[in-house]
């Protein structure tokens, strides 16, 4: 029965818990979109039951004989607009588009892709830390769900909250952040592979020298033995 207090999870989760290709494929998901390192899974579950239940109720409609008139012309109209205004559907779709979205495009309407592609954070990590310490805000409103799908008009709005330093376009986060988008680079440091490596500057290349030269030798690290 649980606790009355609290309301049941409404999240399903898998049905064949250990099967290799979903682990693989919703690593490469986790990765890809910068969720949680510890339970991002869940992330991706919550995503896939919002999806299950928009196509199992497209289903349901497309197979009425006629849902041009009354209680399921309403619905078929109410799904599809939600579903255009959410990003998920273009303009002038019909129910049976709804089965052809994937859990690749329900998590790349979360606020935290949409902030990353929108050029607010340089990776994907990065936006997800912006709006988890209320750096980010659509409008006046200060956001703080990462996981918080965002509406199509809504998309103008956002950006840095009035209160965050990183209003400031001379703020050195700002500076660093327009410094990749000139040289072009886009991707999470961690997920860059030894094929192409990031150059490493000549100011950066004096102060890790100027930095070995400063460090303490081993022998000035081992504590001298009281007589």
């Amino acid at each position: 029965m649980g606790d009355p207090k609290f309301a049941r999870s409404k999240t399903q989760t898998p049905t064949h818990p250990w099967k290799q290709a979903r682990i693989d494929e919703e690593h490469a998901l986790k990765e890809k979109y910068g969720l949680k390192k510890t339970g991002g899974m869940k992330e991706i579950w919550r995503e896939k039951t919002s999806l299950r239940r928009y196509r199992n109720q497209a289903m349901k409609l497309i197979g009425r004989v006629d849902t041009s008139e009354g209680h399921f012309a309403r619905e078929k109209d109410q799904l599809i607009n939600s579903l255009t205004r959410r990003g998920l559907l273009p303009e002038g779709a019909s129910v049976g588009d709804v089965l052809q979205i994937d859990v690749d495009q329900m998590l790349s309407r979360r606020l935290q892709s949409v902030v990353y592609r929108r050029g607010l954070a340089p990776t994907m990590r990065s936006a997800r830390q912006l709006i988890m310490h209320g750096h980010i805000s659509i409008g006046p409103q200060k956001m703080t769900v990462p996981g918080y799908h965002i509406m199509k008009e809504e998309e103008d709005a956002l950006q840095y909250n009035s209160n965050s330093p990183f209003m400031n376009d001379n703020s050195t986060f700002r500076q660093e952040l327009e410094r990749l988008r000139v040289v072009g680079v886009d991707e999470d440091p961690e997920q860059q592979n030894d094929e192409n490596p990031r150059q490493a500057t000549e100011d950066f290349v004096e102060k890790i020298k100027s930095d070995a030269a400063q460090a303490p030798t081993v022998e000035e690290t081992i504590p001298k033995e009281e007589k």
